[in-house]
């Protein structure tokens, strides 16, 4: 039997590990929550064109449901932001 070399065992606490992007910010979510907020909200509060009437009741469920759901997860969003920002000030002894 092979004995385990370095690579496989534990990783050390000063790797960073990979590179955040866009999709790990925790306003994102909501950001494209709220930009489907106001597109239902437009088609079904605002928009008169007579094609799009047949779906007035859809898209008014859908601005509903969308506002809930823009203002549940964009407290959430904002409250983890504020940590992870004080927990970068704290640096990483905190």
């Amino acid at each position: 039997m092979s004995e385990p070399s370095k690579r496989e065992e534990k990783p050390s606490e000063t790797d960073p590990g990979p590179a955040p992007t866009p999709f790990d910010h925790p306003l994102f979510l909501p950001a494209l929550l709220f930009l489907g907020m106001l597109w239902f909200g437009y088609d079904g509060w605002i928009n008169q064109d007579p094609d799009m009437l047949e779906h007035k009741t859809f898209n008014q469920v859908g601005s509903g449901i969308l506002t809930v759901l823009t203002g549940w997860f964009g407290y959430k969003g904002y409250f983890e932001w504020k940590d992870d920002q004080a927990a970068r000030e704290a640096g990483p002894d905190a």
